[in-house]
């Protein structure tokens, strides 16, 4: 492991714990060249993914793409940090676990969709605008009516 202080190649590892969630290890580091010290993760990855565009573009699968973009849409949202980790987690094992190594970008963006109406109204409107490429204040309508009960009730699922 490299230290992103001085680039030295010299790290110890002081101290390992996993993560609350148990899908990660977490280890201290120190660099035996300048002793920096920094924090890296672990995580067990069961197969490379590739993301299939709609334009059938082909990319690697990036977790911290996916991470970005909930948090993008959980923006000043009351939810706890360890929710938003818990459900990005759950997705990758999804993925991983489907047996296919070629994830179509469309099936990703629906299991977000899936989780983030678990968590957080409002995130899962402002990832349906972007995911759905919104135009028109009559497409929020559209959504908000799905979401909506006979009595004009926000469901929550």
């Amino acid at each position: 492991m490299r230290c992103p202080f001085c680039g030295g190649s010299e790290t110890q590892v002081k101290d390992s714990r996993s993560t609350e969630d148990d899908t990660a290890i977490r280890r201290r580091r120190i660099c035996s060249s300048c002793g920096g010290r920094f924090t890296t993760f672990e995580r067990v990855q069961l197969r490379e993914l590739t993301v299939v565009k709609r334009t059938g573009r082909r990319v690697p699968f990036d977790r911290e793409k996916l991470a970005r973009s909930v948090q993008i849409a959980m923006r000043k949202r009351p939810v706890e940090p360890e929710s938003i980790e818990r459900m990005v987690s759950g997705i990758v094992r999804q993925l991983e676990s489907s047996g296919e190594t070629d994830i179509q970008a469309e099936n990703i963006g629906n299991l977000v969709m899936e989780g983030l109406k678990a968590l957080d109204d409002v995130a899962y409107v402002r990832f349906a605008s972007v995911y759905k490429n919104f135009r028109e204040a009559k497409d929020f309508e559209a959504l908000l009516d799905e979401m909506s009960g006979p009595e004009g009730e926000i469901i929550a699922e």
